[in-house]
């Protein structure tokens, strides 16, 4: 038996879901820049008050930790810490990249066992975030930063479809239209409802982290921007 809260700020979208036993039964998100330190608590409480759950009956709480937005990342990973230590819970950390893959993989019939799957975060100017992986969410290709171009993934494209998501995806949409097995999906959302299934599988493992000194994984240093005048 499992409750696990689900914290995901790694993108535009602040989301937390409650998932018991693997099961979510409740979510709230939005998809807003620079909203998540306004709304996380505020949707944190509902979900607790919308399912009459309390939150010494949380088994542990789980948060997507990157890589993503500095700050979003920041957020998530600071309430997820302090509710541990205030409710003396486990932190399981999930990285955003894998629970993406198994939202697409929620989300869709593959019949074709050649397809892959490339979610993408937003960096800056024409670099993502991604990594690839296989539909039975089995890692191809790790974790990086990338700058796309008409080259890119064009030794995966010429034996598998790619499946590009994710906010940064649309800057493959044009480079990569020439390729046939280059596939751009509008509209996919990163939930707090994708980490339900890792989640629960590292709750039964105890695969915690150190809470004390569990920090966000970026990929790439923070570099702050000029202040407009």
């Amino acid at each position: 038996m499992s409750l696990i809260l689900q914290i995901e700020t790694a993108t535009t979208v602040c989301s937390v879901a409650l998932a018991e036993n693997g099961t979510v039964l409740a979510y709230r998100e939005m998809d807003q820049r620079n909203v998540h330190a306004e709304v996380i608590t505020l949707f944190i409480d509902e979900l607790f008050k919308s399912t009459d759950k309390q939150y010494d009956n949380l088994d542990a709480i789980a948060v997507s930790c990157g890589p993503g937005s500095y700050t979003g990342l920041r957020i998530g990973v600071s309430v997820a810490k302090g509710l541990c230590f205030a409710l003396d819970k486990p932190l399981i950390a999930i990285e955003t990249l894998e629970s993406m893959a198994n939202g697409m993989v929620a989300q869709r019939t593959f019949n074709d066992r050649n397809i892959l799957l490339c979610p993408m975060i937003d960096a800056r100017r024409m670099e993502v975030f991604t990594a690839v992986f296989d539909i039975s969410s089995n890692r191809v290709r790790p974790t990086s930063a990338e700058i796309i171009d008409e080259n890119s993934f064009s030794d995966l494209l010429q034996a598998n479809k790619i499946l590009f998501f994710g906010d940064g995806a649309e800057k493959c949409r044009e480079v990569l239209s020439g390729n046939p097995n280059a596939q751009v999906i509008s509209g996919f959302q990163n939930s707090a409802t994708h980490l339900t299934k890792m989640a629960a599988e590292k709750y039964l493992a105890k695969d915690f982290e150190d809470t004390a000194y569990f920090e966000p994984y970026y990929l790439k240093d923070f570099i702050a921007g000029k202040k407009k005048v």
